[in-house]
């Protein structure tokens, strides 16, 4: 029995950090980050003040920690979906696999979209605790990087990860700029069909001897 307490405890105080976590993002994605208040987190999460201060520190810290847990969900989303190509993929396949996510995002609208753009918004100047999430950034980059390989041999390691990065940016740019509302009213197929040849020509790259 003496065992369990601890475990219990530690349990009750995941749960309290997770809804901090949830109730932050939830604000942040409806307000930003200049219009959330610790009051609103702690109201809406059903804690105290005492345990962000417990859990996390501050409310800046409180706020970082959910925008990076909501990019961190992000990248395993695409670092699965891209880790799942095969030696034979195409690039459009792999358009697929590394913008899903993003569609996804977009397609659902409201919060997702929301979250989507919030993380968009501080990766523009992300904090120094996302240097956590490198080695996921790069395992996503590896996988892009083996299947551009295969499909583009006479590219440069250099030139390819130049692409990805503009890949990348593609998605972000569209969780923020006022044509990512307009496709949020479409279906997730038309979504797709309009975008993934965008993310595609990212990849494939023009030169005038093509």
């Amino acid at each position: 029995m003496a065992t369990e307490k601890p475990d219990l405890r530690r349990e009750a105080g995941q749960r309290t950090r997770d809804g901090l976590m949830s109730a932050a993002l939830q604000l942040l994605a409806d307000r930003g980050q200049e219009g959330v208040t610790l009051r609103e987190i702690t109201d809406k999460a059903g804690a105290n003040v005492a345990a962000v201060s417990y859990h996390f520190g501050s409310l800046k810290a409180l706020c970082d920690s959910a925008i990076e847990h909501a990019l961190e969900s992000y990248l395993d989303e695409q670092i699965r979906a891209i880790s799942a190509l095969g030696p034979a993929s195409t690039i459009d396949e792999l358009a697929e696999a590394f913008a899903l996510p993003m569609v996804r995002a977009i397609a659902a609208g409201g919060r997702d979209r929301a979250v989507m753009r919030t993380v968009a918004r501080v990766a523009i100047d992300p904090p120094e605790s996302w240097e956590r999430l490198t080695a996921k950034f790069e395992l996503s980059r590896r996988d892009a990087m083996r299947v551009l390989e295969a499909n583009l041999p006479g590219v440069s390691s250099e030139d390819l990860v130049f692409r990805i990065r503009c890949a990348a940016g593609i998605l972000n740019w569209l969780a923020l700029a006022p044509i990512g509302a307009e496709l949020a009213t479409q279906p997730a197929e038309e979504i797709a069909r309009k975008l993934l040849p965008v993310v595609a020509g990212a990849f494939h790259g023009y030169s005038s001897a093509d």
